[in-house]
């Protein structure tokens, strides 16, 4: 019988990990990296939901054996074609009767398992408790289109621990946030990934992160990062209109019109019928430049608006003329000249200066 193991022990064992919850069970969330090998389509789990609450476990069982059986042997080959040592790891919801049947084939099949204890739910309430872990860290703001993303990518290149959220969210956090980008994950996946990167992090270093609202397109930022956030002082990143446009251009260039046009006219509350159809006229005639100025004026109302309600320390950095990787040098000499944010404390605890 297959041995179920804590969570610790059961990522240090070797082998593919094998989600065989349902799709649709592993697409609102999984560990990262984990295969989904579904014991059951999401019809089929359902169909054994329905018949354990109406005529109980053991009719449910059956039913379950129904719908496995004829799969098993494809259940071996499959998983045979994912492992090189013949080892996996398997785990379902809460490590009961769907990893736990598995593993007993997988080892029939003269294969080596380690399962789950306590499955996926047990993840998750790791998860909660890795998040709260203090970190120290300095939040990378300035106006839409100053580069604050290939910053960021800058730094992680120079060997800097990064956070990037919107990488992970697939969304740039605005109304054109999810142009060109795949979908995006749901909340809880993108806690998952937060969460796999956090351990990682050195807690005498700081990680560095983009100013972002608790909301990235539709995935919610955790509360127990986003309140360290909230109290972690900002670099900010200074350029003229003229460089962010361009920045801008280029992102935003290969984005098909239809989807700038219903982008800029979810905004048309905000931006106001006139300037909506100067944006959506200039969009049609396949110039950003000017586009993108209208929409700006938005934006930075709205970014101005979020960093005064922000009681953090904040140093303005004059990227005029810089590049990624010369940009990301200023923000190091910057912060090199201020004390290291305290992880966990309140914002009067730290250095209170504002720049």
């Amino acid at each position: 019988m297959a041995s179920a193991v804590p969570l610790d022990a059961f990522f240090q064992a070797p082998g593919p990990i094998l989600d065989v919850r349902s799709p649709g069970e592993y697409d609102k969330g999984h560990i990262p990296g984990a295969i989904n090998f579904p014991l059951f389509s999401n019809d089929e789990r359902a169909e054994v939901g329905t018949c354990y609450k109406q005529q109980g476990r053991d009719a449910a069982v059956e039913l379950g054996l129904e719908f496995t059986g004829p799969k098993m042997a494809g259940f071996v080959k499959q998983a045979k074609a994912l492992t090189a040592d013949g080892t996996l790891r398997i785990h379902c919801w809460r490590g009961g009767m769907r990893s736990g049947s598995l593993g007993w084939l997988m080892e029939t099949a003269g294969l080596s398992v380690t399962l789950l204890d306590g499955g996926y739910k047990a993840f998750r309430r790791d998860v909660r408790q890795v998040l709260t872990r203090p970190q120290p860290i300095w939040i990378v703001g300035g106006m839409t289109g100053t580069g604050k993303t290939l910053i960021l990518e800058a730094l992680h290149e120079l060997g800097e621990q990064v956070l990037d959220l919107e990488g992970l969210a697939n969304h740039r956090g605005s109304s054109y946030g999810s142009l060109c980008l795949p979908p995006q994950p749901s909340t809880e996946h993108f806690e998952n990934l937060i969460a796999s990167a956090w351990p990682h992090y050195d807690p005498l270093r700081p990680v560095w992160i983009e100013a972002e609202s608790v909301q990235v397109g539709r995935c919610r930022v955790p509360p127990e990062v986003f309140e360290q956030m909230e109290r972690s002082p900002v670099l900010e990143i200074q350029r003229p209109l003229t460089e962010r446009v361009a920045i801008l251009e280029v992102i935003y260039g290969e984005a098909e019109p239809t989807g700038l046009i219903e982008a800029t006219q979810r905004i048309g509350r905000r931006l106001g019928p006139q300037r909506t159809q100067a944006a959506v006229d200039w969009i049609h005639q396949g110039k950003l430049g000017p586009a993108i100025e209208i929409v700006l004026e938005y934006y930075d109302k709205a970014y101005r608006y979020d960093l005064e309600r922000r009681d953090v320390p904040r140093h303005s950095v004059d990227m005029t003329g810089l590049d990624a990787e010369a940009a990301a040098q200023a923000l190091l000499n910057t912060a090199q000249q201020y004390p290291l944010p305290t992880p966990g404390l309140p914002h009067n605890h730290q250095h209170n200066a504002k720049q």
